[in-house]
């Protein structure tokens, strides 16, 4: 009976996130891509300063452990974004050679919006931290099944600005929404998988929860600074700039504001 329900409440919580920021993202929203773009560099450095590394913090886990745990992620990340890259470059060299008229579509002329930059970085992010949401939830039912639904509908809604973040990072790449929308959902059903894992060894699993934290925050940190915020780092009028702030600003105060409902319930 407990592990049914924390398998419906994790993938209610991990998958039903994701549909419901796509429904605003590519519905209502659908128009202001660029307004996006912003509002996911905010959402997603909110969820890693504002939630997920106090989170973490507030362990009883040593700083420097955690310190170079959030380092290593970076560098990984890094490493992980440059592998993309240089595998896309590498299928654009072959396809030249089936296409005389590829030459002008080498990896060198394309931003790195348009390569798929931060793609992986970002679902690989994003699994670690909806794992890691799966233990929590687990951790909920066992302890209440009324707690449980509770940590469920806690972790959709604050997971729902963030997703949205994710959504926008891989729409930007691959410019398929629906290839977006089935890759996201695949990283938030890992919370169906944490959820089963943590039923089954949740003492142990509690200990490493920081870790999860932290690394899923150094992916969205990452992708953040490396891949959103050059994007929105061109020339625009005065409007336009505050627009980009404003929106920025909005995704901040999302993330903020419905991770500051679900810790109060």
């Amino acid at each position: 009976m407990i592990l049914l329900a924390i398998v419906l409440g994790t993938l209610a919580s991990g998958i039903g996130s994701v549909w419901l920021a796509a429904l605003l993202s590519f519905g209502v929203l659908a128009r202001y891509t660029q307004h996006m773009l912003s509002l996911a560099a905010g959402a997603l450095m909110a969820t890693a300063f504002l939630h997920l590394l106090p989170e973490a913090f507030e362990s009883k886990v040593e700083p420097h452990d955690l310190f170079l745990t959030l380092l290593v992620g970076l560098v990984f990340f890094f490493l992980l974004d440059k592998a993309e890259l240089w595998h896309h470059g590498h299928e654009h060299h072959h396809a030249a050679h089936d296409h005389e008229h590829d030459h002008s579509h080498s990896a060198h002329d394309h931003p790195a919006s348009e390569r798929g930059g931060g793609t992986w970085a970002v679902l690989a992010g994003d699994s670690v931290h909806c794992f890691g949401d799966g233990v929590l939830i687990a951790s909920a039912f066992m302890a209440d099944l009324r707690l449980g639904a509770i940590a469920s509908l806690a972790v959709l809604a604050h997971e729902v600005p963030h997703h949205m973040g994710d959504l926008m990072v891989l729409r930007a790449g691959t410019s398929n929404k629906r290839a977006a929308l089935v890759k996201v959902s695949l990283a938030g059903a890992v919370t169906a998988l944490g959820g089963v894992i943590g039923f089954w060894l949740v003492a142990q699993l509690h200990d490493y929860l920081p870790y999860f934290l932290v690394v899923a925050s150094s992916s969205f940190v990452y992708v953040a600074l490396a891949d959103l915020i050059p994007q929105l780092q061109k020339q625009l009028s005065a409007r336009q700039t505050a627009a980009q702030i404003i929106w920025l600003f909005v995704g901040m105060g999302l993330v903020t504001m419905v991770s500051g409902l679900a810790h109060a319930h």
